[in-house]
């Protein structure tokens, strides 16, 4: 029975992403113009509970995750592509009180999520941010950390945004991407959903930002931390 329950949630992990991505326009997906990569589809308000499953915790480890991030208390975070919240509270809570949190999503429908999830769990330090397609919506200059969970290879416009991102980061602050490593074939998740190193650092380093390191330590996704 446990065996049974393992795979049915790989096949779930295997193809929600693609069911439940936004549909688009009948038109040719957008192509990166330095890798070529094409850019996957926006997982919509009803891929919700893949976001929130129980298993989430053993598959992808987001607490071990947040807490290689070197965060403090006092600082200033963003999570964008936040959905429906479920990194933004393990933020919340390593920023602690005095710090805060900008939780920004393109769609109106997960900013109502994570907005109950901020009233549910009395999140006092996260502001929800309503984003766009070209701007994630943050202040200038203001922040020390950027993260980025499974979204970056859902832009539809990635050099804009990551111009964006950089413009709201502080000299010195960084920009984090978790991605499903596509080098690894046993990853149960659809290709045009993950990234490999390579892809990453051929889009992200022409837009001003510096390679810092890669962290190998999650069972499917990359770290990748990237300087201003």
């Amino acid at each position: 029975m446990q065996m049974s329950t393992q795979l049915r949630n790989l096949r779930l992990a295997a193809g929600l992403l693609c069911a439940l991505s936004v549909p688009s326009a009948a038109q040719e997906p957008p192509r990166h113009p330095v890798s070529g990569r094409v850019c996957a589809p926006v997982m919509g308000v009803g891929g919700a509970p893949w976001l929130e499953r129980a298993e989430r915790e053993d598959e992808e480890r987001p607490k071990l995750a947040v807490s290689l991030l070197g965060l403090k208390p006092g600082m200033v975070v963003a999570d964008v592509g936040a959905g429906s919240g479920y990194y933004t509270r393990y933020l919340s809570a390593a920023v602690g009180p005095e710090g805060k949190v900008y939780a920004s999503d393109i769609q109106p429908g997960m900013i109502r999520l994570l907005s109950e999830r901020l009233e549910r769990e009395k999140l006092k330090n996260v502001t929800p941010v309503l984003s766009t397609a070209d701007d994630p919506g943050l202040p200038v200059g203001a922040l020390d950390l950027i993260l980025m969970v499974d979204v970056y290879h859902e832009f539809s416009q990635p050099q804009m945004m990551l111009r964006k991102l950089r413009a709201a980061l502080k000299p010195g602050g960084r920009i984090v991407l978790l991605e499903f490593r596509k080098e690894d074939p046993s990853v149960p998740i659809r290709p045009e959903h993950k990234m490999s190193v390579a892809e990453v650092r051929a889009e992200v380093e022409p837009e001003g930002f510096v390679f810092e390191r890669v962290l190998p330590n999650l069972p499917w996704q990359h770290i990748l931390i990237f300087r201003k």
